[in-house]
């Protein structure tokens, strides 16, 4: 699988850089490269490991792991504002906002979201409808209806009364990280025409996995590792899985929904070997 990840952040890097080569040199468009600089592709991989599934090539489905990578960009440039978790530290370098100013950071994520669905239109795999489908589907996904609701419901979550309870930070979740992270996986799926059921319930598992190895994380990692500030749910009193399940349950918890998500591949036999190794790799990593 390393390999494989290696191969597709290469691949999205190089069609990140292609795209914003074409734009008018500037603060804007350096800010927008800074904020796509490392990061893990995993969604770019479950992007490019689903359409493999379905004989769809990687030329094909590039333009559409390029355009979850931008989105999952302008996400994080926004998540790190001082009006929302006020970070100063992601992957390893100082949060878009504190390189170059609050304003820059808000445009750049902004950018980075239009860009998004440029690089989505770009596709051309499939008919004119599957592609309408396609972006209608990631529009949902990065939404209202998803990963936008899923960060308003974070925010509201600071100053409520009571913390949430394990139910509201599942639901929270699944969409703050799942949605694009479903979106991600059953994209290849949404290309061919084909079943979406497998792919969403194996992410829908994996994207709880993931939120539930970041409480771990940031409870019990190391900063060099995570390139992000730590312990910061603790100090805000936030109800997490961690805080609600313990560390052990919440490691549990982790292992049972990678055991499903394994599960759901059943009928793709082999080829899916990657997205079930990607599915361990989800709870093992350190950042």
């Amino acid at each position: 699988m390393q390999d494989r990840l290696e191969d597709v952040k290469a691949q999205v890097q190089a069609a990140l850089d292609e795209a914003m080569a074409k734009l008018p040199p500037g603060e804007l468009t350096d800010a927008m490269r800074y904020a796509c600089i490392g990061g893990k592709r995993l969604r770019a991989f479950l992007v490019m490991e689903s359409a493999r599934l379905f004989g769809i090539r990687d030329h094909e489905a590039l333009p559409v792991a390029a355009a979850v990578e931008a989105l999952h960009a302008y996400s994080l440039v926004h998540d790190d504002l001082p009006a929302m978790d006020d970070d100063d530290l992601r992957r390893g370098l100082p949060t878009c906002h504190i390189q170059w100013s609050e304003a820059t950071a808000i445009l750049a994520g902004d950018a980075l979201q239009s860009l998004a669905f440029g690089l989505l239109a770009d596709s051309r795999s499939g008919s004119p409808e599957v592609r309408l489908t396609l972006i209608k589907a990631f529009a949902d996904a990065v939404g209202a209806r998803g990963m936008v609701w899923g960060q308003a419901q974070d925010i509201a979550a600071e100053t409520a009364a009571e913390p949430l309870d394990l139910v509201a930070i599942k639901r929270l979740q699944s969409a703050k990280t799942g949605a694009l992270i479903v979106f991600s996986a059953t994209s290849g799926a949404i290309l061919a025409g084909a079943d979406l059921a497998p792919l969403s319930d194996y992410a829908r598992n994996i994207g709880l996995a993931f939120q539930i190895q970041d409480d771990i994380l940031d409870v019990v990692g190391d900063e060099a590792e995570t390139g992000k500030r730590l312990n910061k749910d603790g100090e805000a009193n936030k109800a997490t899985f961690v805080s609600l399940l313990g560390l052990d349950g919440a490691r549990e918890k982790a292992r049972k929904l990678v055991r499903h998500a394994e599960a759901a591949l059943e009928a793709y036999g082999e080829e899916a070997g990657n997205l079930r190794a990607l599915a361990r790799f989800i709870i093992e990593r350190d950042a």
